[in-house]
Order: C-alpha cells, then structure tokens, then sequence
C-alpha cells in the first residue's frame, strides 16, 4: 500500500545530518569523524486539516500496512501528495537523493473537528 497522495495543509521539513561524531581533548582540539556518505535523521512533519473521516483512515490503514513504525517506504516522486506546493528541485525535499526511505517517527495523530471532519497530524523520519 503507497503512503496517501493527498495535499497537505502545511509541511516542515528537517534535513538532517551526515553521521559525524566529534571527539575533544582536555586542550579543547577537536577531532571529527565522518562515519558515513548519506544525510540521515531527515523529518517530515505534515498536517492534513479538515480532511474527511474517510482519508484519515488512509492513514491509519497505511500506518497498519507498515507495522507502525517499523517498515520504512518511499513517498514516491509524483508531483501530488506530500511535496505538493514545494517549487524547488524535488531531490531536495526527500530522502530518496541520500539512499534513505521514510518510516513513521510515531503513529498518526487524529483530532475531529466536526462529524466526519478531522485534522490528521503524521511525522515521519528519513532512515537508510
């Protein structure tokens, strides 16, 4: 099951870091360490606002599909869904140009606002 192309109401977007470690002597000198070539602990946070009860669920069922946070999936490279509003390069918004998937970073937040109506709230962390 792909994650839901809907659009989101609002997004942020952490990029991250490469994996580097910093070592310092009693002289203050500082010594890092790179451990790796790709950005990792990117996060995604995305709000879905007044959405109906229905698409929430889509959610839900993918967050069930991915055994909550333990798989990791890709958010595809279609020009709707997740990314949809962000005119820059599409590589820079992702994990995808740094060999790294998404999982969920925790389970998907759902707030009713009215019957059938409600605010979904997902955050997602990039992983390899």
């Amino acid at each position: 099951m792909a994650f839901p192309t809907l659009v989101p109401s609002s997004r942020a977007f952490d990029a991250g870091n490469w994996p580097i470690k910093t070592y310092k002597a009693q002289n203050g000198a500082e010594v890092r360490i790179l451990y790796g070539n790709s950005r990792t602990n990117m996060t995604l946070s995305l709000q879905y606002k007044n959405i109906t009860d229905a698409n929430a669920e889509l959610f839900l069922d993918h967050f069930d599909e991915m055994l909550g946070t333990y798989s990791t999936f890709v958010l595809g490279d279609s020009t709707g869904g997740a990314r949809s509003g962000w005119t820059g390069n599409r590589e820079a918004l992702g994990a995808g140009s740094q060999s790294n998937r998404w999982r969920y970073a925790e389970s998907p937040t759902i707030d009713s606002v009215k019957p059938g109506i409600s605010n979904v709230s997902i955050k997602l962390i990039g992983v390899i």
